[in-house]
């Protein structure tokens, strides 16, 4: 009897390709989709007045993983130049060359059209603003090469789900809407920033930019402005809709989350930097939890 019948069999080839692109898409790696998917919920909730359209919510959550999955594969598309030559990202599967550009390009329509056929399902203005989102995840990873601001710019892209959120629910686009869009552009700078420190050594030999490169030793002074703004528009979001207690309890606690953000990268470690850039989940969720809870007993 031979040893070989024994063996393991190798995975399939198409079993490996498919947990190529699951690395690609970053489906072991839930912080990107839910650091996306809690402002879209904050902008559902918000212009719902409380739980949104059961559709409307799968729809938004749905298209929030397939979005990210999408800004994944481009992202890495994009910086296949830069991430072979950065040690946190040489293992990606577009790095080795394990996937070529052509399957990321293919993978990238195909989740974009998925999202797209869901949005299909919504109202015109929602349809309408989709294309805005499409050209911000698309274009995102191209401004490393060009400006210090990829950070601000990858807000734009990871809240375009607020504004459209308000207008597939109410069927415009009104001012706390904005307010909320801010917010979030401000807080995905600094989650962000965090996110670039730990590259920076990297980048600054490779030529990339980031915020984090910009600030250069005012880092720290930085984010804190940008955590700042970030609080003082959730401040005036509640103040326009009239939030009630439960709002104003997750905002403290975000707030005390953020503190804790400082407290674990103020030596500016690698590791330490990309913890605090964890961290950010908790403060997305805290104030959710704030939105959701004043709706839910107010209507109580």
């Amino acid at each position: 009897m031979s040893y070989e019948r024994f063996q393991t069999p190798a995975a399939s080839p198409w079993k490996s390709r498919l947990a190529l692109y699951w690395q690609l898409v970053r489906g072991d790696r839930p912080i990107g989709w839910l650091l996306l998917l809690w402002p879209t919920w904050w902008g559902l909730w918000l212009a719902a007045g409380g739980v949104p359209p059961l559709w409307t919510l799968f729809v938004f959550s749905a298209g929030v993983w397939l979005t990210r999955s999408a800004g994944c594969v481009i992202n890495d598309y994009a910086d296949r130049w830069l991430d072979p030559h950065v040690e946190r990202t040489k293992g990606r599967p577009l790095a080795t060359g394990a996937v070529r550009g052509r399957e990321a390009l293919v993978l990238f329509a195909v989740l974009m059209l998925a999202a797209f056929a869901l949005v299909l399902t919504l109202n015109r203005l929602t349809i309408l603003m989709s294309f805005v989102g499409v050209a911000l995840a698309a274009s995102y990873p191209y401004l490393k090469r060009y400006t210090h601001l990829p950070q601000v710019y990858l807000g734009l892209a990871f809240g375009w789900g607020i504004p459209m959120a308000f207008a597939a629910v109410q069927g415009e686009v009104p001012a706390v809407a904005w307010l909320l869009y801010a917010a979030n552009i401000v807080w995905s700078t600094a989650y962000d920033t965090w996110y670039a420190m730990v590259d920076r050594e990297d980048d600054l030999r490779m030529g990339s930019k980031s915020t984090a490169i910009l600030f250069g030793d005012m880092d720290l002074v930085a984010q804190g402005v940008l955590y700042a703004l970030f609080f003082l528009a959730l401040v005036l979001v509640g103040q326009r809709a009239a939030m009630g207690g439960y709002y104003w309890l997750g905002v403290a606690v975000a707030a005390m989350l953020v503190a804790y953000e400082f407290v674990i990268a103020r030596k500016r470690e690698r590791a330490a930097c990309f913890r605090a850039f964890l961290h950010n989940h908790w403060v997305g969720l805290v104030v959710f939890a704030g939105i959701a809870a004043d709706f839910a007993l107010r209507a109580t």
